[in-house]
């Protein structure tokens, strides 16, 4: 049996907050070639993660915050934003599944958060097609500026040109 506890999680806060990308993962699958993907990951206020989508038929993914708070953002394809959600443990919303091909991103918006996450395998790295143009890659020029802008950002704003 594989157990989970709150030295587990402590770790990966830890791990989070020393990495450049502020955030850290500990996968619960063994394979990556996996049929189901189950991950914890921590994140960090600060960690950018591009926008993207998985538009591979079927490949939804399911969030569960267990500690801090995450803001969920949804897209549309030009990075209008259509629905921003925020997830807290105990909360009104303590998570949610997204849909194949679905403009998304995550923001850490208390220190210490933690989410898990599952989703449909095998892992495969996404390709450039699967990141939204509108959004810089991460450390790109403009990424701090992408960054400010997600976590300011009501449904209806349009994303900065960068």
């Amino acid at each position: 049996m594989k157990l989970f506890d709150d030295a587990l999680l402590d770790g990966l806060v830890a791990q989070a907050k020393a990495a450049p990308r502020l955030r850290a993962n500990h996968n619960v699958h063994v394979h990556l070639d996996e049929p189901v993907q189950r991950l914890f990951i921590a994140i960090e206020p600060g960690s950018y993660v591009r926008p993207h989508r998985h538009p591979e038929a079927g490949k939804w993914e399911f969030f569960l915050v267990l500690r801090g708070r995450i803001d969920a953002l949804l897209f549309d394809a030009g990075g209008t934003l259509l629905q921003r959600e925020a997830l807290t443990p105990g909360g009104p919303v303590q998570g949610f599944e997204i849909p194949p091909n679905t403009w998304h991103c995550v923001l850490a918006l208390e220190s210490g958060s933690v989410f898990f996450e599952v989703k449909q395998g095998p892992y495969a790295p996404l390709g450039d097609k699967d990141f939204a143009a509108w959004a810089p890659p991460e450390g790109a020029a403009g990424s701090a500026e992408m960054y400010d802008w997600l976590v300011r950002a009501r449904p209806g704003d349009s994303p900065p040109d960068l």
